[in-house]
């Protein structure tokens, strides 16, 4: 937006209070209205990076340094989103198995179990119990060797580049492929997670009535290994939802490294920070002084920038295999996730699907207003005032939903 113009709106806006002038909103242009909205005591108008755009006529209504590059917090996790639903598809699901090492003997398997992970966020107890009851069924009773957590499928990095000391077990628990109960063990999260899977499934073994002679341990399983059993996670479009709607940092982490791992065989968070980056490459959304390192937000390196934001939200509502499960994804105004405690009053309430984002840095809102608009909101601050921050945001959302 022309500077003489966003003057000539703001103006207008002068005039007609200061005039005395009974105005109503419709008498005042939407772009000045807006620029009002982001006008809050505690933000810097210099760190700001705000879009709107009319889902109609695809004409851009209101920007403010779109191209300006900033710390984006959790609207880092809607690059994850887009590219896990696009590459992996929305009904792929995350196995974890279990393989013997050795050969069975009537009740008694001679040799070892290995815990098998392949990034699932989402394992849980209850999914060892299930492993347990089907080797229970099998007809197994004893095992001569060890449990054996095998966490080979991603590398051994427990935080991705640029976080603070403090993000970690507090933000996010470590990562691991083999993460069971987010690392919780005895009450606390451990150091060693695939340790941890291995204890918590000799136990759920245990329960289920079969008996390991030796300690749980860690390592990789042999080649050679014959799968016995095998759980899955819910559906990726689900996990997807559980990250955006809830804003977790985990599920946004775990899947990129499973981005990683499926495009180019490295279960690293760098390989699926190339994975994400070819994602929005390919759809054409600008990449001009964007930074991925991370998939949470968490990363004091990450950049976006409100164009970068807006583009990536037009990309998924246009494509049809993915628009219907990232839209989903998105916390509700008023009624869901992170967004169930703002805009709890109509004309927002329920009409705006958003992504929130907060680090002391950074407070960020991206998101559709209803079928109307799609806008992009970015404040940085040394630091940010979140409370005034979000007073903006909501502000700006709201004129958008009427």
């Amino acid at each position: 937006m022309r500077p003489t113009r966003l003057l000539a709106g703001l103006l207008t806006v002068w005039l007609l209070i200061a005039g005395g002038a009974s105005a109503s909103p419709a008498q005042i242009p939407l772009d000045a209205r807006l620029a009002h909205a982001l006008n809050v005591a505690g933000i810097s108008s210099a760190r700001t990076g705000a879009i709107a755009v009319d889902l109609g006529s695809g004409r851009t209504v209101f920007t403010r340094h779109p191209a300006r590059a900033f710390q984006p917090a959790s609207n880092e996790k809607l690059t994850v989103a887009i590219t896990a639903l696009d590459q992996l598809g929305p009904a792929f699901r995350v196995q974890t198995l279990v393989v013997g090492e050795g050969k069975r003997t009537g009740p008694r398997w001679d040799g070892n179990l290995v815990l098998e992970g392949r990034g699932d966020p989402s394992l849980g107890t209850g999914d060892l119990d299930q492993l347990a009851a089907r080797l229970h069924a099998m007809g197994i009773r004893r095992v001569s060797g060890r449990v054996v957590g095998d966490e080979s499928f991603f590398d051994n990095r427990r935080t991705a580049p640029g976080w603070k000391a403090s993000f970690y077990k507090i933000e996010c628990p470590p990562l691991s492929a083999l993460v069971v109960d987010r690392a919780l063990l005895d009450g606390r999260v451990t150091d060693r997670p695939a340790l941890a899977a291995a204890v918590a499934f000799k136990r759920a073994l245990d329960r289920a009535g079969i008996r390991v002679s030796k300690k749980a341990a860690t390592g990789t399983a042999s080649p050679t290994a014959t799968e016995l059993a095998h759980v899955q996670s819910r559906p990726l479009r689900l996990l997807v939802k559980e990250m955006n709607t809830e804003s977790d940092n985990f599920f946004a982490e775990m899947l990129l490294k499973q981005l990683g791992a499926h495009e180019f065989g490295s279960g690293t968070t760098a390989a699926g920070a190339k994975a994400v980056r070819r994602e929005l490459m390919q759809r054409d959304v600008p990449l001009t002084g964007v930074r991925i390192v991370d998939g949470s937000g968490l990363s004091r390196s990450d950049r976006v920038t409100a164009q970068m934001l807006s583009a990536l939200l037009l990309s998924a509502r246009a494509d049809q295999r993915i628009s219907a499960p990232f839209v989903a994804s998105l916390a509700v105004a008023g009624i869901s996730g992170t967004l169930e405690d703002r805009m709890t009053h109509p004309p927002a309430r329920g009409r705006v699907r958003a992504k929130t984002g907060t680090t002391n840095a950074a407070s960020a809102l991206s998101g559709y207003a209803g079928d109307g608009y799609v806008f992009a909101l970015v404040m940085n601050g040394n630091p940010v005032d979140v409370d005034a921050a979000r007073r903006a945001q909501d502000r700006f959302a709201t004129l958008l939903s009427k």
